[in-house]
Order: structure tokens, then sequence, then C-alpha cells
């Protein structure tokens, strides 16, 4: 169930998501519902302004992300893993795409649902594009990034520098490229990994779930086939500011110069549906932090056995972690910790627990601290290490941050209290349908 509007269909036809019928503004008032609602699928079927419909929240959570590639939850992990190691060859789509059932020979931005979020914004903002470039020696990119909106034709992207910056640059400066709105989640997934340079993150999603690609009608990029909507067009050497917009920390992140896309022509479905992605909330936090879960799950399992990673919704979904590991020797935990760093470097705080605590329930990993965990033997500090650039709390200029990690395993402390069991205590299973 991989296509985007198959999904959604699935998630309204069994009450999973809400269906907003009464006509909502794109500026603040559509927001605000995702905002309420966040962690629950929402359909807008009236955007003021808009002959399209909108939805949000689609992936906000593990559950809805595991449902959407069908699998359990505590599978995500390797399956990711799996398809970074092993991508697969994409094929070109067979018959007419769906993408390019409508073309806009003159593009108007101002047509689509396109959100203004908070009121420091600096405009609408497209926050789920997904940018799809080609360069003659590397091949295709696949990466997030974000829209503000300056004109019918004209927005404003965050580019940082990693590997769109450097086919810019590889290109005089300027780029073809095409931002696609509406994918599946295992095309989301793959644009916010980071792998090496000339590897496909569309590779990467056709592993974990098929998928196609079609030829732009006027540039030369090819996009998945099933996209709801694409924008063609090219990056420019003209620059503007971009900003204020909420990032990941729910904080706003500050404004740059940053380069102009000039889009040429839109190519959309009949019934398109524009995906409008809350920035900073459940459905952000996931997209970006669950593709870090691989590399950190790698680093780890180098070391001890890893089972199970998590990065948490309360730590940014970007500087926390949890790490569940089948421990063997009083030194796996630490092992662990210096690994599980290594895995992510943006991240500044990460607990090592047992495998059988579940990372994803925070009052699981608070238990095993709780009745696990003792500071002087458990902790392991790291001063004044480069961390993200997203932590408010770092500094601005060098990035430098204070690294904790907590290990709750039970290796760690058994041996220390006599006596003690840190087991948790079993209770039969009854079918509780009987009973009421």
């Amino acid at each position: 169930m991989l296509e985007f509007r198959n999904f959604l269909d699935a998630v309204v036809r069994d009450g999973t998501a809400i269906v907003v019928k009464k006509e909502a503004s794109q500026k603040f008032e559509m927001s605000g519902v995702l905002k309420a609602l966040d962690g629950k699928p929402v359909l807008f079927e009236k955007v003021k302004g808009s002959q399209f419909r909108a939805v949000g929240n689609i992936f906000s959570t593990r559950e809805l992300i595991a449902r959407a590639l069908g699998i359990r939850k505590n599978e995500v992990v390797k399956r990711m893993l799996n398809a970074i190691d092993g991508p697969r060859k994409v094929e070109a789509f067979s018959g007419a795409p769906p993408c390019q059932e409508v073309v806009m020979e003159s593009p108007d931005l101002t047509k689509l649902p396109i959100l203004t979020h908070c009121e420091k914004d600096g405009g609408p903002y497209v926050s789920s594009g997904v940018v799809f470039a080609v360069d003659k020696e590397h091949g295709r990119n696949c990466s997030f990034h974000r829209g503000m909106v300056i004109g019918k034709n004209k927005m404003v992207l965050r580019i940082l520098p990693r590997h769109l910056n450097e086919f810019i640059k590889r290109n005089g400066g300027e780029l073809d490229v095409a931002m696609c709105i509406g994918l599946p989640v295992n095309m989301m997934l793959s644009a916010a990994t980071s792998v090496d340079l000339g590897t496909d993150e569309m590779g990467i999603a056709n592993a974990l779930g098929p998928i196609s690609d079609v030829r732009c009608k006027s540039v030369d990029v090819r996009v998945p086939g099933l996209a709801e909507f694409v924008l063609e067009g090219r990056i420019t050497k003209e620059l503007h500011p971009e900003g204020p917009f909420v990032d990941l920390t729910e904080t706003y992140d500050i404004v740059r110069e940053q380069q102009v896309f000039e889009v040429k022509r839109i190519t959309h479905r009949k019934d398109a549906i524009y995906h409008a992605l809350l920035p900073g909330m459940l459905e952000h936090k996931m997209l970006m932090g669950m593709p870090r879960e691989p590399t950190i799950f790698r680093e780890v399992n180098k070391v001890t056995e890893c089972r199970d990673v998590c990065i948490t919704p309360g730590g940014c979904s970007w500087l926390h972690a949890v790490v569940a590991i089948k421990r063997k020797s009083a030194e796996d935990g630490r092992k662990a910790i210096e690994a599980a760093f290594k895995g992510h470097h943006s991240m500044k705080h990460v607990v090592i627990v047992d495998e059988d605590i579940d990372p994803s329930d925070p009052a699981q990993v608070e238990w095993a601290m709780a009745t696990r965990f003792q500071y002087e033997e458990g902790r392991v500090v790291v001063k004044k290490e480069a961390g993200s650039s997203l932590d408010p709390s770092a500094d601005p200029k060098t990035r430098e941050t204070s690294k904790v990690g907590i290990d709750t395993t039970r290796l760690g402390i058994a041996g220390k209290t006599e006596g003690k069991d840190f087991g948790r205590a079993e209770f039969p299973k009854v079918d509780i349908s009987k009973y009421l």
C-alpha cells in the first residue's frame, strides 16, 4: 500500500484519519487544526482559494509509517538498513504516468494550498517537497528542501552544503530540478537519509517498496510517476532572504540569503492531493529522525548485538535516542554509547536499554532509568564536542555541546546490589473480552 493516496484512502476508510469538511484557510487555520490533531492524519476536503484537497499528519507516528510500509513498527529500522545497503534499480513507469495527467504551462503556485503555518513565518511554505536533481557524474539525488513562496512561479529554497549544493556548484551555480509533493512513505524516508554522494535515494526507496520513474516534461530529470504534484524548473543564481521558519526543534531558524527556484511548469494528477507537512511537529520529526536510526543501529551492532533504535520525538527526533541491546559483557553498554554517537553526530543524549525494553515507549525507558541506573557507574559524559546546528543550546558559532550517554542495562548494575532481581514481573494473560 505504498501509493500516497491509497494509504490516505485506507486511513480515511477505517476512521484513523479525521476528515474536515468545513472550508479552511491556508493561512494559519489549517496549521492550527493540524497542530491540535498532531499524530492523527487530517484530510481537508475544502481549502479556501484552492481547488485541491490537502492532507497532513499522514506519516506522523511510527505506527502509521510501519503500516504504510506494510510491516510491524519494530521492523522499520532493519528494513531501512537493508534498503540502504541494497538499493534496487528503478524502472521506468509503465503507461501514462498519473503525475502528468494535468499540465500547467503557466505555473501559478498560488493555486496550490500552500500553508502559512505561524504568524512569524516569512511566507507560505512548501514543507513536504522533495527535490530531484541529476549530475552527469554522480547521477540522481533526492532530498528534502523547504521552499518559501515569493511569487507565482518563484520560491526560495533552504539548501544546506550537502549533495544538492554540490550538484549546483558543479553545474556553474544553477541547476534544472523538479520538486515533488505527495509522495509515498518509502520515497520520503529515503529522501531524508544520509548516504554517500552518487547513491540514488530513489533506489533505496525501491528497495523498501516498488517505485518507478518518468522523465519530466521540461527538464531532464526523472521523478516518481505516482507523485501528486511535480514542480519543474531551475535553481537560479538569484538570492533572496529565506525565513523565518519553524525548525525541527519547534524554534525559529535564522533568516539567510538562499537561492531562488524558478518554476517553469507544474504537472499533477487530475484530483491531486497536496501534502501539508507541519514543521516542528510529529510528522516532521518522524520523517527527519527515523532515517538516522539505521545509521545508529549499524554502528552499535559493530560493537554489541543491537536490537532496536528510537530517535525520540521529545528529543526533537534529532538530539536524543534510545538504543536496545542484548548485552553480554560489562563493557557493552559503554561501547554502545560511543558507537551511537558515531552513528549520529548531531545527537547529544543517548540511553542504552536492555532488549526487554521498548525504546519507543517513554514510560518503559524511564522505568529502566529508575530501576537499573546509577549515576556514578552508568553515565558517559563528553564535553565540548561538535553537535547539531539545530540545537538552540549549543554554541551558535562552533556548535560545541556536551554529550551524555546513560547505560540502564541490567548487567551494568548486577553484582553491586546483591539479591536484587532486575527483571519485570510477568502477569498472566487473559482474554479480557470474557470479563466485560
